[in-house]
């Protein structure tokens, strides 16, 4: 099987934060899809089943792990893209593994030894995201815990930058971070543009805001700055979305945004 995250195929890991109703999935697929063939390294549909780290006891959370991956499965019979999933407890790996091709560690559970074992261990791609306190370096262990579990092919293995906390409710993108961690890690790193400009906090009543506008810049700057991949969340109506809509990418700015990525990648790899 061919790697998702191969450091040297400029690829994109994008969709909706969270799953919603077919039509508006299979409409963010649809659209990937006409897409693909832009990326060197093709793109990865991501969609989370549950998002368990919400701000309020209350915000949507999604369907859940059984109506989330038959939700999944569904996209991908429709678009033929190949699919990421969060997971967020060892018990959901196995079930994931299933139907999709690659598991995410959320970047708050990035140290979760049993987490991180469980998913190694099914012999899927895994993607870590980096968690918002560590530096660079400090992402060795949690890749020696998903290569040691057995399963996994070290070289099917990513980990994601998605900014630093600065202060209160405000994330930074330190450019120097995607060299620290390729050296370190010996990975693929991608870089989430989309929550890098999270405002945790920021929002209405306390949820989470963003800053959209900063996405392009940041997206470019990471590219020139040795980032394998990207990771972006994309929706038609992010004003509207039930998750992190602040600070998602409206779909129809995807093309026009990839584009110019792989302009500067190919131009830096030259």
């Amino acid at each position: 099987m061919a790697e998702l995250f191969a450091a040297d195929k400029f690829f994109l890991i994008a969709g909706p934060c969270v799953l919603e109703s077919d039509d508006l999935n299979f409409r963010v697929a649809d659209h990937l899809a006409s897409l693909q063939e832009l990326l060197p390294g093709g793109i990865i549909y991501k969609a989370s089943f549950d998002k368990a780290n919400r701000a309020n006891r209350g915000a949507a959370r999604g369907p859940g792990i059984d109506e989330g991956l038959s939700a999944l499965e569904r996209v991908r019979s429709r678009s033929g893209l190949r699919i990421l999933t969060d997971v967020h407890s060892p018990e959901q790996c196995a079930a994931a593994a299933g139907v999709v091709d690659a598991l995410q560690i959320p970047a708050f559970l990035c140290r979760q030894t049993d987490l991180l074992e469980a998913a190694g261990a099914t012999g899927k791609a895994v993607n870590v995201k980096k968690g918002q306190w560590l530096q660079p370096e400090g992402m060795r262990g949690a890749v020696d815990k998903v290569r040691g579990s057995g399963g996994n092919r070290s070289t099917d293995l990513a980990v994601t930058e998605r900014g630093t906390f600065f202060g209160y409710g405000d994330l930074v993108v330190d450019m120097r971070s995607f060299i620290r961690m390729r050296d370190a890690c010996g990975t693929a790193v991608i870089f989430d543009a989309t929550h890098s400009v999270q405002r945790p906090g920021q929002g209405a009543a306390g949820s989470s805001g963003g800053s959209r506008e900063f996405i392009p810049p940041l997206t470019l700057a990471a590219i020139a700055a040795g980032a394998n991949g990207l990771f972006l969340e994309t929706h038609p109506d992010p004003a509207n979305a039930p998750s992190d809509g602040p600070n998602m990418l409206p779909l129809t700015d995807l093309e026009r945004l990839l584009k110019t990525a792989v302009e500067i990648w190919q131009k830096v790899r030259a």
